[in-house]
């Protein structure tokens, strides 16, 4: 799906979901962001922001982070400042993946997922990744602009199965787009 958003300045990306049953392994969502330089939108990343991380110049920060989708709200929070990122990059993709270490575990296995992508009082979008239950990861949305024009942005929710590790390797690669 394709939005005529323009102009974006401040986003944030907000997950939810259902802690696991008494006694099972927690379920771990994380939110990853990835951007890709202006000359080069769908080659290798100029760097990654997730799990204890934010981006370099601190325009990307991931504000909460939660392992076991305990507490009221939304479980994790980034927050992306495009206007002040770098004329340098062109690109951000923002995806949702479940950490794998106790097992292979799909979004239709999480109880309540939930997504949501804002400008201030603004949803951009939204969604409850009922579509890509199959997967272990999905690419939420993603910002582009051409050179130093404004930012735009193009939501798509589409599915991955792999480790957080490669997805956030392929997230973004034309590949990934299918």
């Amino acid at each position: 799906m394709s939005t005529p958003n323009k102009d974006i300045e401040k986003v944030e990306v907000r997950v939810k979901w259902d802690p696991s049953p008494h006694g099972a392994a927690a379920n771990d969502l994380d939110i990853i962001a990835a951007t890709y330089p202006a000359d080069d939108p769908y080659g290798a990343p100029a760097y990654l922001v997730h799990f204890d991380s934010r981006s370099p110049d601190g325009t990307i920060t991931l504000n909460r982070d939660s392992r076991t989708g305990q507490g009221f709200g939304f479980d994790e929070v980034m927050t992306i400042e495009l206007n002040r990122l770098a004329e340098r990059y062109g690109r951000v993709v923002v995806g949702v993946a479940i950490q794998q270490r106790d097992g292979h575990k799909t979004f239709g296995a999480i109880g309540s997922t939930a997504m949501e992508i804002a400008e201030g009082y603004t949803k951009l979008a939204e969604n409850d990744f009922s579509d890509v239950a199959w997967a272990t990861a999905a690419v939420v949305g993603e910002f582009t602009r051409d050179g130093s024009g404004p930012w735009g942005f193009r939501s798509a929710v589409r599915g991955y199965d792999g480790d957080p590790d490669t997805f956030a390797a392929a997230m973004g690669s034309r590949a990934a787009e299918g």
